[in-house]
């Protein structure tokens, strides 16, 4: 249903935005009264792959970069392991590790939301808040995307 708060709340879940009222359970925990240390252990256990393909990737970064944040900033590898990583990432996601040097404007919807997926795949969380990744994709894509 259109309108209802889907993405809303998934924002807020993910502390994108701030709760306004009521409670976030995280196992047994109200997510939404963390401090900034467990908000950053928050974000290793939950990602979130956007509605818009187009506006959720950082057109200054490299593809290689934004699938590698997650993985910097959580400290998961470094060096060759991390580029292997995202490799793998880019392969899973149905790309090549040529892909990596690239920027996300030389890319279609459907490729920049398989970039998206392996991002929000790059650290292995505990779930991942999807706000329906499939909707601005072409009919034949998302099938492609729901496969992955």
């Amino acid at each position: 249903e259109s309108g209802c708060g889907k993405t809303t709340c998934g924002r807020t879940v993910m502390g994108l935005y701030g709760a306004t009222g009521g409670e976030i359970l995280f196992d047994g925990d109200d997510i939404s009264k963390y401090d900034k240390k467990q908000k950053k252990e928050f974000t290793r256990r939950a990602q979130i792959i956007f509605q818009d393909p187009y506006a959720s990737l950082n057109p200054r970064m490299t593809v290689g970069d934004i699938i590698g944040e997650g993985i910097d900033i959580h400290n998961l590898h470094k060096g060759d392991e991390r580029q292997a990583r995202i490799y793998e990432l880019l392969q899973l996601v149905g790309l090549n590790k040529e892909h990596a040097s690239r920027f996300p404007h030389e890319f279609s919807g459907g490729q920049r939301q398989r970039i998206g997926i392996a991002r929000a795949l790059a650290i292995e969380p505990d779930f991942i808040v999807c706000d329906e990744p499939i909707s601005a994709l072409d009919v034949s894509i998302q099938a492609q995307v729901v496969n992955l």
